[in-house]
């Protein structure tokens, strides 16, 4: 019973980041069961059967909200299920620790773009209905992050949003809103892949059913929040967050003394606080 709370805390927790901030809940969550010794390939099957029920729940709190672009979804869902079918279906097979740490890179220079044009925008009062996705632009996002969601227990999020949010016009929170909602067509073609190639038995679903738990009572919270954060801010949220997360992936790829661990976290924590005060003082002079 007390295993079952700690998962359903853990869906919980996952869930309010990834619906805050359109990432982290595949990351945040894998890595936590990761510690009870669970096999990867299990772990990530609990995780995206949990995100079926907790990603409409978050997509449907977010349409709610007005958050979400759905030319956008319909845009994402297909290459994106393909990608996340096929990387469930190869998983134990693809040596996806390889190419990790260049994504995390790419991902980090595009966390502190994210983080830095936010940072320097004024609130504005006109706000885009649209993210301005293109079909070509689509399909090779929606493969890769569909893959490598699959492939590492998280990655949608992580590489769908910093993306997006790198197009010139785009509103911080129609893409957490637009990332979450597309992420339930990935985790049912992630499912499946896991499904075939693992079978039913290896599922433990009063964990799946804990992490569900969680994650449906955190969904309505996140998108509330996302609602109401300003635009300027929730960039500068997001941006922080892709940065602390790539470095943190970069710095155990690397092999970095253990003993520097903590300054360079403080370092980067630290800078993160100082853009969000610089942000909130910088808007707030402009509207006195």
């Amino acid at each position: 019973m007390r295993k079952l709370i700690i998962f359903a805390f853990i869906g919980f927790l996952a869930q309010l980041i990834d619906g805050s901030l359109g990432m982290a809940y595949g990351v945040t969550s894998s890595t936590l069961l990761l510690t009870f010794g669970i096999a990867p390939a299990v772990v990530s099957a609990s995780v995206h059967l949990a995100e079926v029920v907790t990603t409409a729940a978050s997509g449907a709190s977010h349409i709610k909200f007005g958050n979400v672009d759905k030319q956008a979804v319909f845009r994402l869902i297909i290459p994106g299920s393909i990608g996340a079918f096929a990387g469930a279906c190869f998983l134990s097979n693809l040596p996806g620790d390889v190419a990790k740490p260049y994504i995390a890179l790419f991902l980090l220079l595009l966390g502190i773009y994210v983080l830095v044009r936010f940072m320097f925008r004024l609130e504005s009062g006109t706000q885009k209905n649209s993210i301005g996705l293109t079909r070509k632009q689509s399909i090779p996002l929606g493969l890769i992050a569909g893959f490598a969601d699959a492939t590492g227990g998280g990655g949608w999020g992580p590489i769908a949003t910093p993306v997006l949010l790198s197009k010139k016009g785009t509103i911080a929170r129609k893409v957490v809103g637009t990332v979450d909602t597309s992420e339930f067509a990935i985790a049912v073609s992630a499912t499946l892949g896991f499904l075939v190639s693992l079978g039913w038995e290896e599922v433990n679903w009063f964990w799946v059913g804990a992490l569900m738990i969680g994650g449906v009572v955190a969904a309505p919270i996140a998108a509330w929040v996302v609602k109401k954060l300003p635009a300027y801010l929730l960039g500068v949220l997001v941006g922080g967050f892709i940065v602390l997360t790539n470095a943190r992936t970069l710095l155990n790829t690397w092999s970095v003394d253990a003993t520097w661990m903590p300054l360079i976290y403080g370092l980067i924590v630290v800078g993160w606080f100082l853009a969000i005060n610089y942000s909130i003082k910088k808007n707030r002079l402009r509207r006195e």
